[in-house]
């Protein structure tokens, strides 16, 4: 039993950023706008947070620097998709090499300074798991609820906000009515530009949470320019289809990729033996198998946004 329950725990540590990084697409198309930057704007974010978190020794402002930063990558894509009307794959493909880029020249840059710079013991610890009296030390219930970090908190917190904000808010709904038909949204007084601009934004910034995580928590507070991000950014592109563009389902396809990504720690040997590399595979593995059932089974009611992937002209309406 212990070590099932360490299996979960150490899957739920996993499946974070990829919640962050699902939840940040999931906002983003749900206004109609496909952004396969993901993978940029995790690394943007992995960058900023853990330069200023190794500056400052804040996690506050290592947190705004990453949602910013990644943030500011989303608004170079919403200007370019939503005012230019460029074509969305290519440019989100293009954020993506822009991001892995500028964050690993950056971090050359700074390890070139501060051979293989590392956060402090101090802010080690506020990124550690929390310990919470009496409730961390409930057997079993305990540490599988009340023994994360603060961050693996906000994400569900988040993702559970966002959910009600989509299903339940005016707000919400004019927001979806934007991704599935902005030019009846447009008729009907909604600002389709504004709506597009600020969720595009807003999304690039959390998907930039989600890379901080990976340098402070994932990479143990130590930067590694060669991989931080390590393709997570293309698997929570996958997981928006696995969760069929609803952020509470979303916790449990990024559960799920987690429990994959945290297997190799977890079989015993004598259960059966795999190399390294096989571990590795299974999450990518597992994304191509959703990509290919998704794409054969068909719903109405899972359905991404209609006219997501299509830019908005109001002079074509």
């Amino acid at each position: 039993m212990d070590a099932f329950i360490n299996f979960l725990y150490a899957a739920i540590i996993s499946a974070t950023p990829l919640l962050f990084g699902t939840l940040g697409e999931i906002i983003t198309e749900k206004v109609g706008n496909l952004n396969l930057g993901v993978e940029g704007m995790m690394w943007l974010g992995a960058f900023s947070g853990f330069y200023v978190a190794f500056k400052t020794d804040s996690l506050l402002l290592s947190l705004v620097a990453s949602f910013a930063f990644a943030a500011l990558g989303a608004a170079l894509y919403a200007f370019l998709t939503i005012t230019l009307r460029a074509n969305q794959n290519v440019t989100g493909l293009t954020l993506t090499t822009f991001g892995i880029g500028i964050a690993k020249v950056l971090g050359y840059a700074m390890t070139s300074v501060t051979k293989q710079p590392q956060i402090s013991d101090s802010l080690n610890q506020k990124v550690s798991a929390l310990n919470l009296p009496f409730l961390t030390n409930i057997p079993y219930v305990g540490k599988l609820l009340f023994n994360y970090n603060i961050l693996v908190y906000f994400a569900v917190i988040l993702s559970v906000l966002f959910y009600l904000y989509f299903k339940h808010t005016k707000r919400g709904l004019n927001v979806r009515a934007v991704g599935e038909n902005p030019a009846a949204a447009d008729a009907a007084g909604i600002n389709v530009t504004v709506q597009k601009y600020i969720h595009v934004i807003l999304g690039g910034g959390i998907c930039g949470i989600g890379g901080a995580y990976m340098s402070l928590i994932s990479g143990n507070g130590t930067w590694h320019s060669g991989g931080v991000v390590n393709g997570y950014g293309w698997i929570a592109v996958a997981l928006v289809i696995f969760a069929s563009w609803n952020p509470a389902r979303a916790i449990v396809g990024s559960l799920i990729f987690g429990m994959f990504a945290s297997l190799q720690n977890y079989v015993p040997a004598s259960v059966v033996t795999l190399p390294t590399p096989i571990y590795q595979m299974l999450p990518f593995l597992l994304t191509t198998i959703v990509l290919i059932i998704t794409s054969i089974r068909k719903s109405k009611e899972n359905q991404q946004p209609a006219s997501c992937g299509l830019n908005y002209f109001r002079e074509e309406r």
